[in-house]
């Protein structure tokens, strides 16, 4: 069977922090997730008046359309290139969704971040936590559930900058730090990085290193934009230090980032 990434796709993984990938899954299960998500919405799709806010965020879908979107044969093996075979969990829904709808107003919410991955008993999100070793997150996942063009507010992405996430983190160790503590410079140290916009067709999935730095945007198309942004979470912990050496690709980013700050 082939592999869905090949050799310079996962070498951009490695230096980039992300990978996109083109028909991840089917444009139909997109259409038939999408009907059941603007129905979540109370929206209308056939009435702009009711799409009152910028942006509307949506629970766990577990239902067939969203379990066969998450669970492809690319995808999964997808997984195994960048996280390691069996290192992995297999997903039965996709997490939350984000809705973003064509507004004049700002969107609260989009600010420059790297998704936190434990300490989420803490009620104040801001002391969510990462650490170096990328505890309870294998990687960040974005899922492309309807058409997204330049305007129709793709998810901004700052290539590479989860080196410097990595150097970040390396010296707390695996106590890791809060958003707060990782987020008190704004996200500064990464801001020379070249920035990328997440665009595709309905279908397209960004397979991203769980410390890339990215922020969300205004919508300023025509149509809303239907984005899943699950975790995929590690069967294993992932580990900088394997007695074989059998680095994945997630973990051979963290290393080259923290051996090339020494």
């Amino acid at each position: 069977m082939n592999d869905t990434l090949g050799l310079a796709e996962i070498e951009a993984f490695i230096r980039d922090g992300f990978v996109r990938i083109d028909r991840g899954f089917d444009r139909a299960l997109a259409e038939e997730a999408r009907a059941i998500l603007w129905r979540a919405t109370g929206c209308d799709p056939n009435d702009r008046a009711t799409w009152t806010q910028p942006v509307i965020r949506l629970g766990q879908f577990g239902q067939p359309p969203f379990r066969a979107a998450v669970n492809t044969p690319a995808l999964h093996r997808a997984f195994d290139q960048l996280v390691g075979p069996g290192r992995w969990l297999p997903r039965d829904a996709l997490g939350t969704f984000v809705v973003r709808f064509p507004s004049p107003d700002a969107p609260s919410d989009d600010g420059w971040h790297v998704d936190m991955s434990f300490g989420e008993d803490q009620p104040d999100f801001m002391e969510w936590r990462a650490n170096v070793s990328s505890r309870g997150r294998a990687l960040l996942m974005l899922f492309l559930f309807s058409d997204t063009g330049p305007d129709d507010a793709p998810t901004r992405i700052r290539a590479g900058s989860h080196i410097d996430i990595a150097r970040q983190l390396a010296p707390a160790g695996e106590a890791g730090l809060t958003l707060r503590e990782l987020a008190a410079d704004g996200f500064t140290g990464s801001a020379h990085r070249p920035e990328i916009a997440a665009t595709g067709e309905a279908g397209t999935v960004y397979l991203c290193h769980p410390f890339l730095v990215h922020a969300a945007q205004a919508h300023r198309g025509a149509n809303p934009r239907f984005l899943a942004q699950p975790p995929l979470l590690p069967r294993e912990p992932l580990s900088l230090d394997r007695v074989d050496a059998h680095y994945s690709p997630v973990e051979i980013a963290i290393r080259q980032a923290i051996d090339e700050d020494g």
